[in-house]
């Protein structure tokens, strides 16, 4: 009992401990910059009659009318649809007449502050990522974002992000609700807010920089790899409710499924999400708790099962001015592993293991055109002989996995469907150290990364 209650008091410190830190980063981010993770989709602007500007502040960020747009289901439309309604009046088709097909293409350049043994450095990707969307109204309260992507660094291509939505208005008195059904393959895509994981910052990033050797499940693993059916309602624009249940259909493995897939989910993965929101004239507040809790096969469908619960808050600030617009995003993740499958085949030295991850980032911009974007990160766990050891580049020599750095970006669109970025990645910590992190005499400095960005939709 007393060990529960420790446990209780302690999760209850980490929660103020991070709100503590958010309020204080929000306060002096605002003040440095007042002196002074959906993609902008182009059939939406075809369909809407709009610029990219009413549902971007800066793409891929939503604006309030953005948000709306998506929790509508992407059905508002302003252009010509061939309509059929049946013999009681009632409306049984919508389609637009001009195609919903769009496109998207990144392409870049990186180079890693020290190069990788055997490897070349100061690489062009082009393309790093070329996608094409289904995005609009599919028929009366349903519509889609379907993307298809080629990746340039396996030369695949598959299923990328896909969230379909019904959407439906009610009232109940005089109070306003919003409700509907989501379809999608990555826990959070279908968030509407720029601070969770599948919408987060950076928006895009380098393929060559060294990753680190742990994340948590929410944040890595699920994604394009799962099928998820939601429910969610928005009560008077303020109160956003969601559950959603998900179930492994990983690509490019054989059906049914066997002793070839790892990290393989046991029955379903419950998935919620709680956020209240309010506008004030030109400035906008969010703030929401968010998680899920995962049963997964390491190897195989059979056996013993690794459990992951993660538990985040998030929080998102915009300030939209005359000309200059300033958003801010935070968010904490606190993942615990019951890790009885890994424990038994000797994966790790203990059945269970914490795993805490910290992510804000504050951006400005000047005339939806030019802007700087600031943002830090951090991964952190204990010590543990059994899941992490030193190896060239990507082991820990101290068999942590802390992580943590800043990532700068400089951005400029000449056109709202065009942006130009040089982003700087710093890392001051990289599996568990700064200095010979590896074991094999590589620094956390050596992984910091210059990456140049092209990203083009139309």
């Amino acid at each position: 009992m007393e060990k529960i209650q420790c446990q209780v008091a302690k999760s209850k410190s980490e929660i103020i401990d991070y709100l503590v830190r958010t309020i204080l980063s929000l306060i002096t981010l605002f003040f440095i910059f007042s002196t002074g993770k959906a993609y902008a989709v182009p059939g939406y602007a075809r369909q809407t009659g709009l610029s990219c500007t009413a549902c971007h502040s800066v793409f891929p960020e939503l604006t309030s009318f953005g948000r709306q747009f998506k929790l509508n289901g992407y059905t508002l439309t302003s252009i010509n649809t061939v309509n059929a309604t049946n013999d009681k009046d009632k409306e049984k088709l919508k389609i637009l007449t001009i195609s919903a097909i769009s496109a998207m293409v990144q392409s870049s350049f990186s180079s890693i502050s020290k190069e990788i043994p055997e490897t070349q450095n100061n690489n062009v990707d082009f393309p790093q990522q070329l996608s094409l969307f289904y995005a609009g109204e599919v028929t009366p309260h349903i519509g889609a974002f379907i993307q298809i992507t080629y990746d340039g660094q396996d030369g695949s291509i598959g299923m990328d992000n896909i969230d379909l939505r019904y959407y439906h208005q009610a009232q109940i008195g005089t109070k306003e609700l919003l409700c509907g059904l989501t379809l999608n393959n990555n826990p959070t895509v279908q968030d509407i807010w720029n601070s969770t994981p599948a919408w987060g910052y950076p928006y895009a990033s380098s393929e060559e920089e060294p990753s680190p050797i742990a994340a948590t499940l929410i944040e890595d693993a699920f994604g394009q790899q799962v099928a998820g059916l939601g429910a969610f309602v928005l009560f008077q624009n303020t109160v956003y409710g969601e559950v959603s249940v998900y179930r492994s259909v990983q690509q490019g493995v054989a059906q049914p499924p066997g002793a070839d897939v790892s990290m393989y989910m046991k029955g379903v993965t419950p998935y919620w999400r709680v956020a209240l929101q309010h506008q004030w004239s030109n400035i906008f507040l969010e703030l929401g708790t968010f998680g899920l809790t995962s049963k997964l096969y390491p190897e195989g469908i059979s056996g013993l099962t690794d459990q992951y619960t993660d538990i985040g808050l998030d929080l998102q600030y915009e300030y939209s001015g005359a000309n200059t617009i300033f958003s801010f995003h935070t968010s904490w993740i606190n993942e615990n592993q019951s890790l009885d499958a890994t424990y038994d085949m000797g994966g790790s030295a203990s059945e269970n293991y914490n795993l805490k991850s910290y992510k804000a980032d504050a951006s400005v911009y000047r005339h939806n055109s030019c802007g700087l974007t600031l943002g830090y990160f951090s991964v952190s766990g204990n010590t543990n002989t059994g899941m992490f050891g030193p190896s060239p580049v990507e082991g820990s020599r101290l068999q942590k996995p802390n992580t943590s750095g800043f990532i700068g970006q400089l951005s400029f669109l000449p056109w709202y469907n065009t942006k130009f970025a040089i982003q700087y990645t710093m890392f001051t910590k990289f599996n568990g150290a700064g200095d010979n992190y590896d074991g094999s005499g590589r620094n956390a400095s050596d992984n910091n990364t210059l990456y140049l960005l092209t990203w083009i939709n139309f």
